[in-house]
């Protein structure tokens, strides 16, 4: 089976030390070794730092030698002084049987100057949280076209129901996957205001969720017409903006490929099922898998562009 490979963003343990309790002054551990009630706080000068991984069916490695395995040890839930709280991933790097490194993957935006309080640990949403993570999604209201030209809000479609494609024509929506995040960090919606780039409403989506460009004139010199770019490159904080704070529902469509749909007018993906969207879908769903997708290798990067012109170029190519 083919492997696939991604980036996380994560901090690592030594970055998050129990500023109160039993395990005061200790890093983040496993969930065996942690303790309720403890609180935990990021250090001043704690980073995101990029961890990159492979999948190969279940089994995540780290993408450079020598390979270790990486474990989905638990979810946690920890709680800010204000009563709010918040979701992390304990990850567990290995080597020869032992414990080589501890990351903690941050399921919202977390600070330095507060305390965490361990809430509770749970092993059983761990691949499924982890899968939710790295998806991109559409918010409630987002308006589908439908085969008959239609736009209906994606809360609103039902499985089965037939979807325009623009390389595949009418097809229907196999799975329907819906999950409801903070909107903080990573995790906050990127919105397309209205006329942005044509579209008649807002479009609101998750931050890596990929527009589709068709460039008429290949303003980006990328050498061709067709590119795939991820919503938070395109913001530029006036029309296409980041919106922070709350909690927002967002839902993804899943068709027996990964296809180019259109929403709010707008041409994006379609949900991707790789080997790490996969562990995410219920049981059935899970056996999809879209290997031979023609937009993997779609996708504009930070190596091709500068990030400074990326939005610029992309934006004026989508409007012709």
């Amino acid at each position: 089976m083919a492997q696939d490979s991604f980036t996380v963003d994560v901090f690592r343990a030594a970055d998050f030390c129990a500023s109160a309790g039993v395990a005061l002054g200790d890093p983040l551990s496993f969930a065996d070794e942690l303790v309720m009630d403890d609180a935990y706080q990021l250090s001043d000068d704690a980073q995101l730092r990029p961890l990159d991984l492979t999948i190969d069916g279940d089994a995540l490695h780290m993408a450079l030698p020598p390979h270790n395995p990486v474990h989905l040890d638990c979810c946690l839930t920890i709680m800010a002084p204000d009563g709010r709280t918040y979701e992390a991933l304990i990850l567990v790097e290995t080597a020869d049987a032992h414990v080589a490194a501890i990351y903690l993957l941050p399921m919202a935006e977390l600070r330095p100057d507060i305390p965490y309080t361990l809430v509770s640990t749970d092993r059983h949403t761990t691949t499924r949280r982890f899968a939710e993570a790295a998806t991109g999604s559409f918010a409630t209201g987002t308006r589908i076209t439908m085969a008959d030209g239609t736009q209906r809000p994606i809360e609103a479609i039902a499985i089965g129901d037939m979807v325009l494609t623009r390389d595949a024509g009418m097809r229907p929506v196999r799975w329907i996957v819906q999950n409801t995040m903070r909107a903080e960090g990573n995790f906050a919606p990127v919105v397309i205001t209205k006329g942005a780039l044509h579209n008649e409403h807002d479009l609101v989506l998750r931050s890596d969720h990929r527009l589709f460009v068709y460039q008429r004139v290949d303003h980006a010199g990328l050498g061709r017409a067709e590119v795939l770019i991820k919503a938070e490159k395109l913001v530029d904080d006036d029309t296409i903006i980041r919106r922070h704070g709350g909690f927002i529902d967002y839902f993804q469509l899943v068709f027996d490929g990964h296809y180019i749909i259109y929403a709010e007018g707008i041409a994006a993906e379609s949900h991707l099922v790789d080997q790490r969207a996969r562990i995410g879908l219920p049981d059935e769903a899970s056996r999809t898998l879209h290997e031979r997708s023609p937009y993997k290798a779609y996708e504009v990067t930070d190596s091709l562009l500068p990030a400074n012109r990326v939005a610029v170029l992309l934006r004026r190519a989508s409007m012709g």
